[in-house]
């Protein structure tokens, strides 16, 4: 008999990918999602994306009740139920709070009650704050921060204590979490909420610190989704996508498809259990350079981006992934070059409408302060 898992927030962009995983895999999966109107809209209808094989139940999260139902007969459980956005955190603490805090709180306090085989907690490499670096003496930096000063002065990059700037390098699991944002304190709390529990309980856990994924079914019209999606927005739309800063800030982009492989690999393999994962790419890209391969691929290259040289509150300067613990541990390798994913989503972003939210939203942070 197949395993029967349960994904909360799973008709999401990244939860849906793994449902369908799953099902190839053989395993009977549940999906559990309160369809929330800045992802699905106001509609409240079951995603056409999601597999007709799939069990959806709608629910929140912060309702112990519908939790209790959801995970009748479910022999493991991946938590992916979350508001997702650094800067919309900074003025919806409440919410995000309630959602992301409480909400696993909520299921913990189920999962007491009613245990599983395996808990997989869906982390964020936003925790990090800023990555690891190394100074020009070869010694490795971790724990430093740019200044307000030295960001109203537009001087971007973190500099050691002689003025020398910083050289970024792979961040590994073992880099101690730097929190900027109330989205990076909640994810943090998530999962070590997850471990705690899931060691007091004999609950094998496992937490996934997820870098910028991509892909189809990302929500275009929502602007606090991931870079790509916000990019695209705005191509679709005849406009230039915003970048904060000066555009040379590193990230790591992984497809949503080896995202949903190594949630795989997190539940099968044994020895996983009790441990952190990075789930990125291993490669590093810049946002600008990003923004004009998108505009390229879209047959935009007209468009250019628009560079603000602003900075927004609980943004940092660089952070890729270092994949080897993933690697070693869960057998995890990216499968899918970025050249492949991105003709990928722009395949799909043919006839998709999206809303253009972002300069609301960047209004939206400019009038509470927080960007400079």
């Amino acid at each position: 008999m197949s395993k029967r898992i349960l994904i909360t927030g799973g008709a999401g962009f990244i939860g849906s990918h793994l449902a369908d995983e799953l099902l190839d895999h053989g395993y009977h999966v549940r999906v559990f999602d309160c369809l929330t109107s800045q992802v699905h809209g106001t509609t409240r209808a079951q995603p056409n994306y999601l597999d007709s094989e799939v069990e959806f139940v709608i629910g929140d999260t912060r309702d112990r009740t519908s939790i209790r139902k959801a995970l009748e007969g479910i022999d493991a459980v991946f938590h992916f139920a979350a508001m997702v956005g650094v800067g919309q955190s900074m003025y919806q603490v409440a919410e995000y709070t309630a959602v992301n805090n409480q909400g696993t709180a909520n299921l913990l306090q189920e999962l007491i009650e009613h245990p599983v085989e395996r808990l997989i907690v869906a982390s964020s490499m936003s925790l990090y704050g800023e990555g690891l670096y190394r100074s020009a003496e070869g010694k490795l930096v971790e724990g430093r921060e740019r200044t307000l000063s030295q960001l109203k002065a537009r001087q971007w990059e973190l500099r050691d204590e002689h003025g020398d700037i910083l050289k970024p390098i792979p961040t590994p699991e073992s880099k101690t979490p730097t929190l900027a944002s109330i989205y990076a304190l909640s994810k943090f709390d998530q999962e070590q909420m997850c471990l705690l529990i899931g060691r007091a309980y004999g609950i094998s856990t496992v937490a996934l610190r997820f870098f910028n994924v991509y892909g189809t079914r990302q929500a275009l019209s929502n602007p606090y989704t991931g870079v790509l999606a916000i990019f695209a927005s705005r191509l679709l739309n005849n406009n230039p996508p915003l970048i904060f800063e000066d555009g040379y800030q590193e990230r790591d982009f992984v497809s949503v498809y080896d995202i949903a492989q190594g949630c795989r690999l997190a539940l099968e393999v044994p020895d996983a259990a009790g441990r952190v994962f990075n789930i990125g790419s291993g490669q590093h890209y810049t946002v600008k350079g990003l923004a004009e391969r998108m505009a390229k691929v879209m047959d935009k290259e007209n468009i250019e981006p628009e560079i603000t040289g602003k900075y927004r509150m609980g943004d940092i300067r660089h952070c890729f992934a270092d994949i080897s613990l993933a690697r070693q541990i869960l057998g995890y390798e990216p499968r899918i070059s970025f050249e492949q994913g991105l003709g990928e989503l722009v395949t799909w972003l043919e006839g998709q409408v999206a809303v253009d939210r972002v300069a609301e939203a960047s209004a939206e942070l400019s009038a509470r302060g927080l960007t400079v």
